[in-house]
Parts: structure tokens; C-alpha cells; sequence
């Protein structure tokens, strides 16, 4: 017994150390980039909205999920200072290779983007990501072949909007994919199936491995008990209560301002302290109290606009029902998974063990409650010079 929880001591330690250094690196955090295109009859206009530095820099953004993490971050850093006319100048002599990255195709001609303008911003934290806006554009030969636009995998993740008037397609593409066609008079041809598989996975994803308080919270509501009632109860209400919210602000009945989305996002991390320290102060439990299911609940509201926010970048395309739908099967399949590889290393194999609780549930909330209460002060921006997490 004592040489386990000394093992158990040494496994925390490097837990929390290794979660320290997740939290430093965020601020380098890699994520997709944004481009609303419009599509006539005669061509192509993008505005691509992204952080450049990490593609002048030369990184590979599908090797790494930090910049920080690459051996050329030093370079990156150096771009974030640059200023706006001295970035622009670095995008236009780099500007050729990363043309040939890019790819807008129509039937089976690919078409030059121009650089048209570049909306680089003032130099601000250098620790901190700097969006730039890229005007491009490119003529479309004559014919009404559709259009298929897309870029290297390497340049990492694209969000894809369509913005043409009455038009609501959009795609999230990694690997390297392409936009399903979209036709010269702006429509796009989406398949049912292929909307559902789409949000499918970006639901998931948003969970694991992108949701890192997601799965805080969720792993608070498992460390409350291990047996299964309770567990199934907390479990209900919190995705009654996100997928409420979520239907909600996705169609537009609750809209939370762009610059209130921080005390959403302090509230959610709260409720993972909340969740963590009462696991610590209550005791062992074989049964759940409705205050509990009602705080769950609660927290479940606001987590369902965290998961809005997400899908607010990309919309919900023309699918929108099963859009929608698919992209909260995937949130619940990555909670769900959570779950259950938290039970696989943990529940069944030390859960009837008298120890569990003091060297298992105890430690592990401890920790959540650290990092949640990390995330409050960061976001309400009391933690001064803390490394911003995103």
C-alpha cells in the first residue's frame, strides 16, 4: 500500500507538472484559420483571416499543436514583433510559395490567388497570437464548372465560410481536404451524409483533444461518485442543460455579445472548481442530492454556450437540423469517452480498493480545482502576467 501511493504521489507530480507546462504553452496554442469566400460567375474572393507568423516562420502546423513546440519558435516570436509594415512586406516576398499552397480549383483547373490587400495588426503581446486578414482573390475561366477551394496540410486547420446572400455552407478542413463544390452562383452542393460526418467529428474534437475544460468538468462529475446512478443522473443534466443552450444560441434566440464571451468562460471556470472541491469536502457517495443535479444542470447551461461559440466560427450549414444534432452526438461520444477511459485506469481497477478515495478521487480533484481555479483568475484577467490560455 505505501509503495502505491508513492507511486500514485510521483504520477500526480508529474501530472501537474506536465499540465503546468500545457497551460504555459497555450498562448502558442495552433488554430485554424478563417476565410468568409465569395464566388461569382467570373471569379473568387477570399478574406482570410489568420496568424501568419508560424507560415513565414516555416512551420509544419500539422506537426505540432503548440508553435512552442517546434524548433523554429524562435522565428515565430520574432515575426509576432515585427511591424505591421514590416509583416506585410515579409507576406508579400513570401507570398509566391504560399500562392502554391493554396487551392482554388474549378472542374480540373486550378487558378492563381492574387494578393490583393494586406490588414496586418499593431504589434501587441508578443506571447500572444496576431490575427492578419488577407484580401485574395483569382479569376475563374469561363464555363460554370463549380469551385473547390482548400490549402496544404501543412498550413494546419481552415474554416471555410461561404458568404454569398442566402447561402449558409461552411467546412472545417484539415489534412489537406477540399470544400465540397460550390457553384458559380454561390450554393454548394453538401450531401446530407457528408454534413452529418462533418459535425460529427468536429463535435468530438471540440471535446477531445481540444476541450481541455470540458473534460475537466466532465472528469469532476465522475470523481463524484462511482456508482452508477449518480454518475448517470449528473451526466443528464449537464447535457439536457448544454444541449438546450446550444440549440438556443445556434439559432439565435440567446446571443451572447463578443466581448461578454469572458465571463461565460470564467463561469465555466468556475463550475469545474465548484465541481472538484465539493468531490473534496463531501465524502464518499453512493447517492445524489437534487441541489447537486441542479448546479450540474446549471453549469451544463453555460457550458452549451462555450460549445455555441465554436460552432458560431463555421455555422451550421445548409443541414441545419442534423448539423446541429450530429455536432452534439459528438460532444456526448467525447464526454462519454472520457468517462470511460477515466473508469478503465481508474474506477476499475482501485475503485472498491479502500484507498480510492483519498489517493485517487482526493488528488485528482485537487488538481482540477488548481487548474480550474487557475483559468478563473486568467480569464477574468486578475492574474496579470500568467500565460493567457485560450
Amino acid at each position: 500500500m505505501a509503495l502505491f501511493l508513492g507511486f500514485l504521489r510521483r504520477v500526480v507530480f508529474v501530472a501537474l507538472l506536465s499540465m503546468g507546462t500545457a497551460i504555459t504553452a497555450s498562448a502558442h496554442e495552433v488554430q485554424p484559420a478563417v476565410a468568409d469566400v465569395r464566388v461569382t460567375a467570373e471569379r473568387v474572393e477570399m478574406s482570410l483571416r489568420l496568424a501568419i507568423e508560424p507560415i513565414l516562420a516555416g512551420i509544419d502546423l500539422t506537426a505540432v499543436a503548440d508553435t512552442n513546440d517546434s524548433p523554429l519558435s524562435d522565428r515565430n516570436d520574432a515575426l509576432r514583433a515585427l511591424a505591421p509594415d514590416a509583416l506585410a512586406a515579409a507576406i508579400t516576398e513570401a507570398w509566391p510559395g504560399i500562392a502554391d499552397q493554396i487551392t482554388i480549383r474549378t472542374g480540373d483547373v486550378d487558378v492563381v490567388p492574387v494578393l490583393a490587400a494586406i490588414d496586418a495588426a499593431p504589434v501587441g503581446d508578443p506571447e500572444l497570437r496576431r490575427d492578419t486578414t488577407l484580401t485574395i482573390t483569382a479569376d475563374l475561366p469561363e464555363g460554370d464548372a463549380p469551385v473547390v477551394v482548400g490549402w496544404d496540410a501543412t498550413l494546419g486547420g481552415l474554416i471555410v465560410r461561404l458568404i454569398n446572400e442566402g447561402e449558409t455552407y461552411s467546412a472545417f478542413l484539415t489534412n489537406g481536404a477540399l470544400t465540397d463544390p460550390m457553384s458559380r452562383d454561390g450554393s454548394a452542393d453538401l450531401t446530407l451524409g457528408s454534413a452529418i460526418a462533418r459535425y460529427l467529428v468536429s463535435g468530438f474534437d471540440h471535446i477531445i483533444p481540444k476541450g481541455l475544460d470540458h473534460i475537466l468538468f466532465v472528469l469532476g462529475l465522475y470523481f463524484y461518485a462511482l456508482a452508477w446512478r449518480p454518475l448517470l443522473w449528473q451526466v443528464t443534466a449537464f447535457t439536457a442543460a448544454h444541449t438546450v443552450t446550444l440549440a438556443l444560441a445556434t439559432t439565435g434566440v440567446v446571443t451572447i455579445p463578443d466581448d461578454a464571451m469572458w465571463i461565460v468562460e470564467a463561469i465555466i471556470a468556475a463550475s469545474i472548481v465548484y465541481v472538484a472541491v465539493e468531490n473534496i469536502l463531501g465524502g464518499r457517495k453512493d447517492r445524489i442530492g437534487w441541489n447537486r443535479i441542479a448546479v450540474v444542470f446549471g453549469f451544463g447551461l453555460l457550458h452549451g454556450l462555450g460549445f455555441a461559440s465554436v460552432l458560431s466560427e463555421f455555422g451550421l450549414g445548409n443541414h441545419f437540423v442534423a448539423s446541429l444534432i450530429s455536432f452534439n452526438i459528438g460532444v456526448e461520444l467525447g464526454q462519454l469517452s472520457v468517462i470511460a477511459v477515466a473508469f478503465l485506469l481508474l474506477g476499475l481497477p482501485f475503485g472498491s480498493k479502500p484507498f480510492y478515495r483519498r489517493a485517487v478521487v482526493i488528488p485528482g480533484s485537487l488538481i482540477i480545482a488548481a487548474i480550474g481555479a487557475y483559468w478563473v483568475l486568467n480569464r477574468i484577467g486578475v492574474a496579470g502576467d500568467l500565460p493567457i490560455l485560450t
